[in-house]
């Protein structure tokens, strides 16, 4: 069963097209990272998802049910982090974990799901308003997690995180994955998606523009890598050989290092065959991968990856906050 399938996905505002023909596929079980400058239709996407708005055409299930007939069927089985969430500063966070299981009428142990997001029973007993930001983000990741969803929704998870909260956030990403949690996030910060997604979907104005997995996303538009080898002996003579080897683009010479473009993986492995058998001696290898923020810049058309949450609809997941938190 796939966790998320959207056909034909539409939503527009009077001539303005915040999402375009979706057509997106999540399988169950997967980490997917969703990725788009602001304005791209991220949010809108999400609250169409969670039946907070409707669509204009086509249509979109969430764990086999439709979205807009057996929303109260979803609602359960899913997990929702909104990007601006707040707390009750007077709250303590146990009180929080405990407020969504009462609300969501669930069973849960409040204190197996503090352990579970890393919140120490001293920090729970705590009003959360003294809270760091990352304590806060787990904090709002456990109420989330009350009712053990089946797909957990996260956007802009990271937003606002010091580097030690995005490790934490990370962290917590990929345990949920391994409980067997789906994970459907949207992100501007690219090294987070880099570092958990199965695979990503880069949207812009509206359109799906990309789907794969980051490597698969560096080899379909050429990114590849960029190989620098350093020779015992003088590289000059040795250009041709690696210039030779298909999936290397460029190849450039300075001293004993020889610096190659490789366009395909495969590549990588053969350039260094190649060289032996010309009967170079390779002392290093340095291997640096097309940078994720480059592949977002090429395929978005140089839009730079920052998302506020809003979309071409001027609204944000805000008016679906109150009814998760109720």
């Amino acid at each position: 069963m796939t966790a998320i399938e959207t056909r034909g996905l539409t939503k527009t505002y009077g001539d303005l097209v915040a999402v375009d023909d979706l057509e997106l596929t999540v399988e169950e079980g997967e980490v997917f990272g969703f990725l788009g400058p602001n304005g791209a239709g991220k949010s809108t996407t999400i609250n169409m998802l969670l039946d907070f708005t409707r669509p204009t055409a086509g249509s979109a299930t969430v764990l086999g049910y439709d979205t807009q007939t057996e929303a109260d069927a979803i609602s359960p089985r899913v997990g929702v982090l909104p990007e601006g969430f707040d707390i009750y500063p007077r709250l303590s966070g146990r009180r929080h974990i405990e407020f969504a299981i009462e609300t969501k009428d669930a069973a849960d142990d409040p204190d197996a799901i503090l352990e579970r997001i890393g919140l120490s029973a001293a920090d729970a007993a705590r009003p959360a308003g003294g809270y760091s930001k990352g304590m806060r983000q787990r904090l709002a990741t456990g109420m989330a997690l009350v009712g053990d969803p089946d797909l957990l929704i996260m956007d802009e998870p990271s937003s606002g995180l010091d580097p030690h909260g995005i490790r934490e956030m990370q962290d917590l990403v990929r345990s949920e994955a391994e409980r067997g949690t789906t994970v459907f996030f949207s992100s501007h910060i690219l090294e987070h998606v880099e570092a958990v997604c199965d695979r990503v979907g880069v949207l812009n104005e509206g359109e799906l523009v990309a789907v794969d997995t980051i490597a698969g996303l560096r080899e379909s538009i050429g990114g590849g890598a960029t190989m620098e080898l350093t020779i015992a002996e003088a590289a000059d003579g040795l250009c041709h050989v690696a210039d030779d080897v298909d999936g290397v683009t460029d190849v450039a010479v300075s001293g004993r290092t020889l610096e190659c473009t490789v366009t395909d993986s495969a590549a990588k492995a053969d350039v260094v065959i190649a060289l032996d058998d010309a009967g170079a001696t390779i002392e290093d290898v340095r291997i640096e991968d097309v940078s994720l923020e480059s592949l977002f810049t090429t395929l978005t058309d140089g839009d730079t990856a920052t998302d506020s949450g809003q979309d071409g609809d001027g609204t944000t997941p805000a008016t679906a906050r109150s009814e998760v938190a109720e």
